[in-house]
């Protein structure tokens, strides 16, 4: 040991700090030091992996994986400030500064965090944490933040290492694990409970991760995703395949929850994961439990379709995401069987519902299975579309979707559209100033198009004649993804912060070959007074910005006068008192 370093770890130099106490040395140089994480780390990363590591600590974990196991590259997350100068100083100590980067950051998953977060600083590093203490003493601070779904896109991350202090329940939540082939976890009950670890490993164990025993312990979980029961993935996998049973039961959901137990299970009660529901790399349907005899029973053969959503959007998005197979079935089939998202609907398909299919899947019966049943012969196909990695649909669903999806239904429409919300109810997130916008672009030769009063037929075709399309962000833009011109030009009005952005974009960019123009131009949010959820804030127009972006991209003239602002008085006279200012962050 020279002066140049307190400890050495697996050939990796810990240079002295004020957190090394003796103790900490001692366990660091017989390699106890978060021994299970880094054995748990060394056995799942190869060379070339990319790693993300929420957590640094002292920096040891991730230094000794970026020496020992050759990955490509190793981002690192520490949200205690005091902590990075030494992260740093360790990395340069070790020449693995081409290799691993620290940002003192916290990595937050939810779409609706703010820019910056609380963090409580204990006098050990290693209780310093997200969650507030109850009883001992420590300081707060406030760390910025960064958004996972951007960090995942960017650095398109391999392995996870996670230690965050009891913040894994809350990330976990809300995190796609999409294309992560393996992760090294440490729990922290004390902090949410038994129940608590038993949610994230339930998460885990959803998205197709199974722990390593050799690695694995009741705090730390070493595990890697089992394929079978992975997320669907756009470029293979089952979420391409085809299965077929015989004698299956179909179950449908018992309560209406986020994720429930519904879906296909074999005559012998056998769970059928390629039937399930996913959504930014969680299953929303888990194993249901064989339910009693007798059972009602369907005779015939029938295609699954999944669940069927009221909701237009996730309708559009999720409940379609089975129909690339029903040009693919070579074997006569009755009809398309779903079961209810929201139990109290039951057996109900609304008519729009009908005229999709009819455009996707003519002739063919379409059934909602409001309670258990048997099924003589059920065609299971897998999820080639959804939310998330899925947004931009396997090569089965494209083709299908091109191919059939009003297929027979001839352009008919004006060249120049704007796609209003205007005319939806309120709490559905609208637009504060988008009636005068309509004025504004029907002086710029736009039609106002309100979606809602058009059958399905009507709006399949006036998105394929239309060349031009503005449009208030929301889910009319997902059929315009399916239905309109590849040379349509798109631009998206955003209308508030939310994740369905990003879904919206990369749906059409993957099937129209081009993204749409965002813009993103708000001059304030607002929200209902009180609790509320983000679903219902509204975004108020920054007119001047919005006519330069649109006349910069060739939608408006922009030789007409300058569009003027709202005003407060015209902001007040639609919203009144029941509403109030989101603060920036």
């Amino acid at each position: 040991m020279t002066s140049q370093h307190a400890a050495i770890c697996h050939g990796v130099k810990v240079p002295d700090s004020p957190f090394l106490t003796p103790q900490r040395i001692q366990r660091i140089n017989a390699a106890q030091y978060e021994g299970q994480e880094i054995s748990g780390a060394l056995s799942v990363v190869a060379k070339g992996d990319k790693v993300l590591e929420l957590g640094a600590g002292l920096g040891i974990v991730g230094a000794v994986v970026a020496r020992n196991a050759k990955p490509g590259k190793v981002l690192s997350f520490e949200a205690n400030p005091s902590l990075i100068e030494h992260i740093e100083k360790l990395y340069k100590a070790n020449r693995l500064g081409n290799r691993i980067e620290v940002r003192n950051q916290v990595l937050v998953a939810s779409p609706e965090a703010p820019e910056a977060l609380p963090f409580f600083v204990r006098s050990s590093y290693l209780g310093s944490s997200l969650v507030q203490p109850e009883a001992r003493k420590a300081k707060e601070i406030s760390v910025p933040t960064s958004p996972y779904a951007q960090v995942k896109s960017e650095f398109d991350p391999d392995v996870m290492l996670i230690d965050i202090e009891g913040g894994e329940l809350e990330f976990l939540r809300h995190a796609s694990l999409d294309g992560i082939k393996a992760m090294v976890i440490e729990f922290h009950p004390e902090v949410y409970g038994r129940d608590g670890m038993r949610e994230c490993k339930s998460i885990l164990s959803r998205a197709g991760f199974k722990a390593r025993k050799e690695h694995s312990s009741k705090r730390v979980w070493t595990c890697f995703r089992d394929e079978e029961s992975a997320a669907p993935r756009p470029n293979g996998g089952w979420s391409t395949q085809i299965e077929a049973l015989e004698g299956a039961v179909v179950v449908p959901p018992g309560q209406s929850e986020f994720v429930q137990r519904a879906g296909v299970l074999a005559a012998d009660g056998a769970y059928c994961a390629t039937g399930a529901l996913w959504r930014n790399g969680r299953a929303l349907t888990v194993p249901p439990d064989m339910p009693g005899e007798p059972l009602a029973q369907r005779s015939g053969t029938w295609l699954w379709g999944g669940v069927l959503w009221m909701h237009f959007g996730h309708f559009l998005v999720e409940s379609l995401s089975r129909i690339w197979a029903a040009g693919q079935v070579s074997e006569p089939y009755d009809g398309i069987l779903f079961i209810p998202k929201r139990p109290r609907f039951g057996e109900t398909v609304a008519p729009y519902q009908l005229d999709v299919f009819e455009a996707l899947a003519p002739g063919k019966a379409i059934a909602c299975a409001a309670a258990p049943e048997r099924v003589e012969r059920l065609i299971v196909p897998g999820q080639g579309f959804g939310l998330g990695a899925m947004i931009r649909g396997t090569d089965p669903f494209r083709s299908h979707i091109a191919t059939h999806f009003g297929a027979s239904i001839p352009a008919d429409g004006p060249e120049k559209l704007y796609i209003s919300r205007s005319r939806l109810p309120e709490r559905r997130g609208a637009l504060v100033g988008e009636e005068a916008l309509e004025q504004r672009l029907a002086e710029e030769g736009y039609t106002i198009y309100h979606p809602q009063a058009h059958s399905i037929p009507e709006q399949i075709a006036a998105y394929k004649a239309a060349r031009q399309i503005i449009a208030a962000e929301g889910s009319a833009l997902h059929l315009v993804a399916m239905v309109a011109d590849a040379d349509t030009c798109v631009a998206m009005i955003v209308r508030r912060p939310s994740g369905a952005t990003r879904n919206i974009i990369e749906h059409l960019e993957g099937f129209a070959g081009r993204a749409p123009v965002v813009i993103n131009e708000l001059g304030r949010v607002w929200k209902p007074k009180g609790a509320a959820k983000p679903r219902d804030w509204m975004g108020e127009l920054d007119f001047p910005a919005i006519q330069q972006a649109l006349a910069a991209e060739g939608f408006i003239s922009g030789g007409a006068g300058r569009w003027a602002p709202l005003g407060d008085a015209v902001v007040h006279q639609r919203l009144g008192d029941k509403y109030e200012e989101v603060p920036a962050d």
